[in-house]
């Protein structure tokens, strides 16, 4: 359809946000620092795919005047239609992640974000970023895991992104929000709720001696809870630290790996994501051949980044309960709608790993 200011090339026929208007872009990107006198005249999808629960455009730009340095094309990320009403909080920390965090963060962490919006009036949001496709590439195809060297690459880029919140004193005041004791107990009370109606359909499929684990889990989780409850040794979790939310440089390019996806930040015990990538999503031939490498490379890392007093005992401890912690995982998964292809191989995976681990010892 044509504009006043320029024109938009819509190949699809959903619905998209006044964002993408050749003037708003235009105002956008002059935020960003990256168009001066320039201005965007025509806007073309390029290409879209749902990727579970959000759908992503990419856009190509064309401008008129000067344009040097401008980006050529942006990526528009929107709510799936039948996600957007249950998942609706997860666009409204999106949105505040990229347009709140980011900017304090060390550069090359995360992609730029150029514009961000969340509807309070209705379940949708929308996000404008910087397109890295030219540039950047997924490690594997889900759900291969990555090479040794991938894996370092990705723990190197995370660790990084933690130590710069590690124990940060806007936590809790201006950056993300702590559940007081009463929260974390009722948080339990809907997951063991959850838990119930997902034993009761898995049935015989739910082995008993994985039911006395969830029952021992939720009668100790107060006291599970104390770790997180400390404040002590803790930052801004991903939430959903899977490899494939990594973007790697592609061969050739000098460049760093970059984090996405952040509808699950909040402040939480950091090893809480090094168990969500290593122990929820790896078979454990793979995790038993990487999982020591990268926990030491993730703690070295640490330490050349300015963190202090936290021993490589203590990342121990904390990998252990957080595996712990996942068995929760394919419940919460389940609750909301996501297919078994994810939670049951998940369920399975996060087994193995506790009784690999030991992690049942924690229970007392």
């Amino acid at each position: 359809m044509a504009r006043d200011r320029g024109i938009v090339t819509l190949m699809t026929p959903l619905p998209l946000p006044d964002v993408v208007e050749p003037a708003q872009l235009t105002a956008a990107l002059r935020r960003g620092g990256v168009l001066d006198a320039g201005a965007v005249r025509e806007v073309k999808v390029l290409h879209q795919q749902d990727v579970l629960v959000s759908h992503i455009i990419r856009l190509g730009l064309r401008y008129v005047g000067e344009s040097a340095g401008a980006p050529q094309s942006l990526i528009l990320k929107t709510p799936q239609a039948s996600y957007a009403k249950t998942l609706a909080q997860g666009g409204r920390n999106e949105v505040a992640f990229y347009t709140q965090l980011a900017p304090k963060m060390p550069p090359g962490l995360v992609p730029r974000c150029f514009d961000g919006h969340f509807d309070e009036a209705h379940p949708t949001w929308y996000l404008l970023l910087e397109d890295l496709t030219g540039s950047h590439e997924i490690a594997t195809k889900w759900p291969l895991p990555p090479s040794r060297d991938q894996a370092i690459a990705i723990v190197t880029t995370l660790a990084r992104w933690h130590a710069s919140w590690w124990d940060h004193p806007d936590l809790g005041e201006t950056v993300g929000s702590w559940m007081s004791v009463d929260d974390s107990a009722k948080l339990m009370e809907t997951f063991a709720g959850h838990y119930d109606r997902f034993a009761d359909l898995l049935g015989d499929r739910l082995s008993e001696e994985r039911r006395i684990l969830y029952r021992r889990f939720i009668e100790q989780s107060a006291r599970l809870f104390e770790r997180y409850h400390s404040r002590r040794h803790v930052t801004i979790a991903h939430g959903d630290a899977h490899i494939w939310n990594f973007m790697l440089p592609r061969p050739g390019v000098a460049d760093t790996v970059r984090i996405f996806d952040f509808d699950q930040w909040r402040i939480n015990v950091p090893t809480g994501d090094l168990a969500y990538m290593m122990a929820v999503q790896w078979y454990p031939e793979r995790r038993q051949a990487l999982e020591r490498l990268l926990l030491n490379h993730y703690h070295q890392t640490l330490l050349q980044h300015g963190v202090t007093g936290y021993t490589r005992g203590a990342l121990d401890q904390d990998y252990r309960r957080s595996v712990l912690w996942h068995i929760t995982k394919p419940v919460w998964q389940w609750s909301v709608n996501i297919p078994p292809l994810i939670w049951w191989n998940n369920l399975e995976r996060v087994m193995m790993a506790v009784e690999d681990l030991g992690c049942e010892e924690l229970l007392g």
